[in-house]
């Protein structure tokens, strides 16, 4: 049978095909049943559009700056011989007055203009992007992230963000980490299925969501993660619901949960309540015990 262990704490990813799922909700509702009988940290790595703390309410403990991607700036060795604007792709070069300077929220750091310059006047210097949170919520300690408008998100944050959630999760003897990962399946979702001991895929019952989940399945059976499937707002669209179930059978993936609609849980998020209760909020509950039987 599958115990929490502070010695080896679980480290759950939920993801989804696509935004929209409820995603975020089936992890903050999971964190909260988990934290009932153990500690738990939970990090979220959407870090583009993050939204977590809307619900958990976080009190910021650390606020800390994130230096990501290095982007082009034109020094004053610059002589004006426009080479760089003429090779800029994504027009992040500015011409003034016969004077050249370099927009930051066009540049994609390529450093073409920066290996090109014949004068060597171009550098690439880091930064600041984003920045990272450790907080503190009435279900454990919380790590977040936001990148700033207009910046690349390669992962990197994401890996930090979860670096900082395992050190707090030692620091503070948790017995599980709970992954908000981010949606679809580009270097962000990477990031956040890095280590972690099972990957719970939240899926939609409409084509577009049976589309993008088995693209996400994809995924994690390329890098050989354990997953499982809860289905969300299953009794929306029985038949495609069904159908989701059908392709799990054929891949041998558990399916943990059908999470009823609820309009409960609506009228509870835009009122910004939290713990959830309510018939879906149970169904929730029920998904991790079957996630303990999948893990065990």
């Amino acid at each position: 049978m599958f115990e929490l262990t502070s010695e080896n704490p679980l480290r759950l990813t939920v993801i989804s095909g696509k935004g929209g799922t409820g995603k975020t909700t089936v992890t903050a509702q999971i964190a909260y049943v988990i934290s009932r009988v153990r500690r738990v940290v939970v990090a979220d790595c959407d870090v583009d559009a993050p939204n977590l703390h809307v619900l958990l309410k976080p009190k910021i403990l650390e606020e800390k700056p994130f230096v990501g991607l290095k982007k082009a700036k034109i020094t004053e060795e610059c002589t004006s011989c426009g080479l760089c604007y003429e090779l800029c792709r994504f027009d992040a070069i500015i011409e003034s007055n016969g004077r050249y300077e370099v927009d930051e929220r066009s540049c994609e750091g390529c450093a073409l203009c920066y290996n090109a310059c014949p004068e060597g006047a171009v550098k690439m210097v880091e930064g600041v992007r984003g920045k990272i949170f450790v907080s503190d919520t009435e279900i454990g300690r919380f790590v977040h992230a936001v990148l700033f408008p207009g910046e690349e998100n390669s992962g990197k944050l994401v890996m930090e963000v979860k670096e900082l959630a395992k050190a707090e999760a030692d620091n503070c003897g948790a017995a599980a980490i709970i992954v908000d990962g981010a949606p679809g399946i580009g270097c962000p979702v990477i990031a956040s299925l890095a280590n972690t001991d099972l990957a719970l895929i939240v899926a939609e019952p409409s084509l577009s969501g049976l589309s993008d989940m088995l693209r996400v399945v994809e995924l994690t059976e390329h890098f050989r993660i354990k997953s499982a499937v809860a289905i969300n707002k299953w009794d929306l669209n029985r038949e495609v619901a069904e159908k989701i179930e059908r392709i799990c059978r054929e891949k041998n993936i558990d399916v943990v949960g059908k999470i009823p609609y609820d309009s409960a849980i609506v009228e509870q998020i835009s009122k910004l309540e939290f713990p959830f209760k309510g018939e879906a909020a149970d169904a929730i509950a029920e998904v991790w015990e079957n996630l303990k039987k999948v893990l065990g």
